[in-house]
């Protein structure tokens, strides 16, 4: 039986640990030429992490981990709102939460996979799938066959466009930049904040080395050429009215992680499984950035199939097992992250009143109940 794993980012060398971690060697094909970890911080949840301790990689990813004890929720006064009790969540379940440079989550999973297993300079142009194999067609003039394809080249996915002709990214309707900056005492530790205003969003939390993991959202059109020429100054300008602390974040950001994108989705898809094809992490299920789960959903689905996989007579019926575990949570989490993004960014004066108004009256408790379902 062989298997490939198309995409050698967070979600496919997942798949690819738990697969070996189970004595399948799964092959995966990256189109990038080498390993190149990229991107800015990012959030690991306690229910991610839960999945990571499975597939056997948690201790790496915790020792370039900074662990948060609480989420702040700011008005643009920068005054608290809300807050959710990271430690609750460590108490019931077991798990920090924490951030992490998305390059050291990255390296972590590849340092974890046999590297002959894994074949750079690989894009793929076309496939054919039968009922007895799936032919991969590679921009390099090169083919494969194989049984069984996980496809995991995310959101603009060649596997779900051809399978799945009318299922596009869909625009959420704001812009982000993000960032990495070197912490000099004024953002506290173990402590992640977000403040909302009419002008925008903005984030920030501490990362394990003494640096700043930074993001900021303001309402856009696609591709709007207005905040695309925007440098670090034209964005430390955009977002100085929350404060000297914004402003001089967003100003020093290390020029390798000044990073600029417009936010997009995917809508609910009823099925990740295509015959022999299945599809997984962003491929299946994107999912705006607004809970922190973008790639911690991939890693679940790298743990979820890893278990049918183990339990399972054969892959197909593995397969149909990940789906029913997988579609109905993901969906959540999509149409979740998409309210609270929408709440996030509302630019209405009435609006931003009545949720400043009303936000603060949630009691605690509800906020916490509202991230169980992650656990299930």
């Amino acid at each position: 039986m062989t298997i490939a794993i198309i995409g050698g980012g967070i979600g496919g060398l997942a798949a690819a640990v738990g697969l070996h971690k189970i004595g399948i060697k799964a092959h995966v094909y990256e189109r990038a030429s080498s390993f190149k970890p990229l991107g800015a911080g990012i959030g690991i949840g306690s229910n991610v992490m839960l999945a990571l301790n499975k597939l056997g990689v948690s201790e790496d990813i915790l020792k370039s981990g900074m662990t948060l004890k609480e989420q702040r929720f700011l008005n643009g006064n920068f005054k608290e709102m809300n807050k959710i009790d990271f430690t609750l969540l460590k108490k019931r379940f077991g798990e920090e939460n924490i951030t992490i440079q998305r390059a050291d989550l990255h390296e972590a999973l590849y340092r974890a996979v046999d590297p002959t297993y894994v074949h750079f300079n690989k894009k793929v142009e076309h496939f054919k799938q039968t009922n007895q194999e799936v032919t991969l067609h590679f921009t390099d003039g090169t083919e494969v066959s194989v049984d069984y394809v996980i496809a995991a080249d995310g959101i603009h996915s060649i596997f779900r466009k051809t399978l799945m002709t009318k299922s596009k990214p869909r625009y959420a309707g704001y812009t982000c930049w993000r960032g990495i900056t070197k912490n000099k005492d004024d953002v506290s530790m173990y402590l992640s904040s977000e403040a909302w205003s009419k002008d925008g969003r903005f984030g920030f939390a501490p990362l394990h080395n003494g640096d700043v993991y930074w993001f900021a959202c303001v309402n856009a059109k696609a591709n709007d050429p207005k905040y695309h020429s925007l440098d670090k100054s034209g964005v430390a300008q955009q977002f100085k009215h929350f404060s000297s602390t914004v402003e001089r974040l967003i100003n020093e950001t290390y020029d390798d992680y000044f990073l600029h994108h417009d936010i997009y989705d995917i809508k609910p898809l009823s099925t990740f499984v295509y015959n022999r094809i299945c599809l997984l992490g962003d491929a299946a299920h994107a999912t705006t950035p607004n809970m922190g789960q973008g790639a911690g959903q991939s890693i679940e689905d790298a743990y979820e199939l890893m278990n049918a996989l183990k339990s399972e007579n054969t892959v197909q019926d593995a397969f149909n097992v990940y789906d029913k575990r997988r579609v109905a949570k993901t969906k959540k989490v999509i149409k979740l992250s998409r309210q609270i993004g929408w709440a996030a960014q509302w630019d209405n004066p009435l609006l931003i009143a009545f949720r400043n108004t009303v936000f603060p009256f949630i009691p605690k408790s509800l906020l916490f109940w509202r991230l169980t379902f992650l656990f299930k």
